[in-house]
């Protein structure tokens, strides 16, 4: 298959399993959460569960994917997202939904790092620019799932709340989608794939999983890179959990114009990032990482000294497109930086410090908002994002050669 084609069929495979991962999480899960009847904190873990599954299984899953082959851990990922929305039909209590959620987490933790590592060997010098397609049209399936299952919710104003069986069909067309990329993966997938470690032991192939690994982990500047990543996400985590709350309680915003606020930074993000992909691939990778760490902590410590509707929007912009600059660059330069056989560890390893930043934003945002207040509390997370860059800048050297493990 030609190289442009399967980049393609990816692309529409990634978009139907965020389709369908988003169907069954925001605003539903919550909402089902609370239907079960679960209190705040047990929402937030019921909704957090499955970012700590990627936490712990996006860097092995991605270094198994360099020793068995792409294929086969790109498939073991689509048969999470097709299977286990159907395991919502059967949930009827809080606990059996807390393990289902952690369950269901294995399928970006699975499908992601491998996919990206896919679309890096196949885009060559044009990786900045394709994996910015890719992971913009995955956000373009996060963004239909969550408003069409709101959708599906709703009832008109008078009539009963949603019940069981509202929510279990949101899980059923959820599994429709997530089988769709299945089988289409299937489709795309299909035929045998040349691997290097094919035929060998068993303990060949362990110590070569340990060797992807050893070699990603002790490479300072994949690590530098992906924390710069790790540092943004913290900022969106912290963003996405107060920006509402803000507008709302302070700003005197509706809830309507508080989810359009958060649509705005997504938008932008989304339209911008295949472009400056392109621009990175052509210009280099470093300044944009560093601008766009300078965006997002101008847009963090605006908002709270903002009042309007139009005001936030800007700020949101300028969010939306720091993170459209760090995004479009880093995941592309931890690929420029490592060998080829070990992409899958790669882009586990920044995937895993992609989601401890974004877990650990809504945290530590509400720590220092309860303590400080909004001003402090985002001009604090602002100067995180700050002081990251003359690190990242300093740290990371792209003309060094990094040493080799021994056994390497």
């Amino acid at each position: 298959m030609h190289p442009l084609a399967a980049l393609t069929g990816l692309n529409a495979v990634g978009f139907l399993a965020r389709f369908s991962y988003a169907l069954a999480r925001n605003p539903v899960l919550p909402l089902f959460a609370l239907f079960l009847g679960a209190g705040p904190e047990a929402v937030g873990l019921a909704v957090g569960i499955s970012t700590v599954t990627g936490i712990f299984f996006k860097m092995p899953a991605g270094a198994i994917s360099d020793v068995i082959g792409r294929k086969r851990t790109m498939l073991a990922g689509l048969l999470v997202f097709g299977l286990l929305p159907f395991a919502y039909l059967f949930i009827e209590g809080y606990q059996a939904l807390v393990l289902v959620r952690f369950v269901h987490g294995l399928a970006t933790a699975i499908y992601g790092p491998v996919a990206m590592a896919v679309v890096a060997e196949m885009a060559g010098e044009r990786r900045g620019e394709m994996l910015s397609w890719f992971s913009s049209v995955m956000i373009v399936g996060t963004l239909l799932g969550a408003p069409i299952g709101g959708w599906m919710l709703h009832h008109e104003a008078g009539a009963p709340a949603p019940g069981l069986w509202d929510f279990r069909l949101v899980f059923l067309i959820s599994g429709a989608a997530g089988m769709a990329a299945l089988l289409l993966g299937l489709w795309l997938l299909r035929g045998p794939e040349a691997h290097r470690d094919q035929g060998k032991p068993l303990g060949e192939r362990l110590a070569a999983f340990r060797q992807g690994i050893r070699e990603v982990v002790a490479d300072r500047r994949v690590l530098l890179t992906s924390a710069m990543e790790g540092v943004q996400n913290m900022g969106m985590g912290a963003l996405e959990a107060f920006l509402p709350v803000y507008a709302v309680t302070r700003a005197g915003l509706n809830e309507l114009e508080a989810g359009m606020l958060w649509a705005v930074q997504i938008v932008v993000t989304m339209l911008s990032k295949p472009v400056l992909g392109k621009l990175g691939d052509r210009q280099g990778r470093k300044a944009p990482i560093a601008w766009g760490l300078a965006c997002c902590a101008v847009g963090l410590a605006a908002v709270p000294w903002l009042g309007s509707f139009w005001t936030l929007a800007v700020a949101a912009l300028v969010f939306g497109l720091g993170e459209a600059l760090v995004t479009s660059s880093s995941a592309a330069l931890v690929a420029d930086m490592c060998r080829k056989r070990h992409y899958g560890a790669a882009m586990g390893t920044f995937g895993t410090i992609f989601d401890v930043g974004h877990a650990s934003g809504p945290i530590l945002g509400g720590l220092l908002v309860a303590a400080l207040d909004f001003r402090l509390a985002f001009a604090a997370l602002a100067v995180v994002l700050l002081a990251a860059i003359p690190v990242f800048l300093a740290g990371v050297n792209l003309d060094e050669t990094p040493e080799r493990p021994a056994g390497a």
